[in-house]
């Protein structure tokens, strides 16, 4: 009796059954380390944009306190900016806050909080 060698239906429907099931799992991976990664982009950029801002003001004379709000450009995208200047209890600081928006999103990407000497002394040689 000779027998013959290979795969019946079944065990080939079962294979295909397997392989869809572990496809349709790797593509949802891939979406979701996809959507990440451009959330990572966004914060990433946000908190540059509010660092840089930040070294700007620590190379400007004393700011006065207040609030602004600016549109900046970068990467091919608008990013709004807020920046609140207040006095603290050290009269020698002014407290910074600077929040970083992507377009006409609501939610802050990155919130940065810092100090600025207010008057700058020039060390004697």
């Amino acid at each position: 009796m000779k027998t013959e060698g290979g795969f019946t239906l079944l065990e080939v429907m079962v294979a295909l059954a397997v392989f869809a099931l572990l496809s349709a799992a790797v593509l949802s991976a891939s979406d979701y380390v996809l959507r990440q990664t451009g959330s990572l982009q966004q914060r990433v950029f946000a908190a540059w944009l509010a660092d840089n801002r930040l070294t700007e003001l620590r190379l400007q004379a004393a700011p006065g306190a207040g609030r602004q709000q600016w549109l900046e450009r970068f990467d091919g995208r608008e990013w709004h900016l807020s920046q609140t200047l207040s006095p603290v209890v050290d009269q020698r600081l002014m407290q910074v806050e600077l929040e970083v928006r992507l377009g006409s999103d609501p939610q802050p990407l990155h919130r940065l909080t810092g100090w600025l000497p207010v008057a700058r002394h020039e060390v004697e040689p």
